[in-house]
């Protein structure tokens, strides 16, 4: 007679414990904790912007406070109106493009990344930063696959439904093992996605340390850092804006002199 699932225990070896579940651990905290500081090494020091660059980045950022506070704003409505209408004229002459009004006949094509030796050098810092995450991550899972396939290395204290089982015991095909027991293979992944906060712990709140635990694949679709923008698109688009806002326009000063005298309760005669 089969005694059931739930009753049929496993006795570890000790030594697994001492030789499979703390190298792996400790191997990847130490690996995680030298990925982070050659991190760092990588990082290249932010470029300097030209004044131009600069000009044209607070420009459209001046346009888009003064849209945010047009509800409630603090300027009185001739001065609110002259800058919105100077902001305007500016936005549609160009005078704001850091490499000056574009001429009538060249034709309306996108900033090129590749020429933009800003965008190149995000792109290459972003794809080093890839490549660190991505190289260690496979030499450990390759290290375990080959060393500790098909070991069983710890039991979970609680409770859990099967749906847990493919993720607990990969590697091993066992129907009838309770699914409290944890692979080699599944210890990795539950190290992977959860020594983050032992990182941030360990390492501080330092930008790096916040993809330790990140998928190196997670950001392959993600927007590359120092991408180019089209500041043509945007300063006409803000024209329309300015516009809109003029029409939601209101002092936050109008009328001052009879709220104050309503709130102490007086009234003018």
């Amino acid at each position: 007679m089969s005694l059931p699932s739930s009753a049929v225990s496993l006795y570890l070896d000790p030594q697994i414990r001492d030789w499979v579940l703390f190298p792996i651990t400790l191997v990847m905290i130490l690996v995680g904790i030298l990925r982070h500081y050659v991190v760092l090494l990588l990082q290249s020091p932010p470029k300097k912007l030209p004044r131009a660059a600069i000009r044209e980045q607070r420009a459209l950022a001046r346009s888009q406070i003064l849209r945010a506070t047009a509800a409630f704003s603090p300027i009185p409505a001739a001065y609110y109106t002259s800058i919105s209408h100077h902001l305007s004229d500016a936005f549609e002459a160009g005078t704001y493009l850091k490499d000056g009004p574009p001429k009538s006949d060249a034709p309306s094509t996108p900033p090129n990344p590749m020429s933009d030796p800003a965008a190149m050098d995000g792109m290459m810092s972003g794809m080093k930063t890839q490549m660190v995450m991505m190289v260690p991550q496979m030499v450990i899972m390759g290290w375990i696959n080959f060393f500790f396939q098909g070991f069983v290395l710890i039991k979970l204290p609680f409770p859990l439904t099967l749906g847990f089982k493919s993720m607990l015991q990969r590697g091993i095909e066992t129907a009838d093992m309770d699914v409290r027991w944890v692979s080699s293979l599944s210890w990795y992944f539950l190290n992977f996605f959860g020594l983050n906060g032992l990182y941030r712990l360990l390492l501080g709140a330092a930008d790096s340390s916040r993809d330790m635990t990140a998928s190196p694949f997670a950001t392959s679709g993600a927007a590359v850092p120092g991408q180019a923008q089209d500041f043509n698109k945007l300063f006409k688009a803000e024209i329309d804006n300015l516009q809109f806002s003029e029409g939601t326009f209101a002092w936050v000063g109008a009328g001052v002199e009879d709220r104050i005298l309503e709130k102490y309760g007086k009234s003018q005669n």
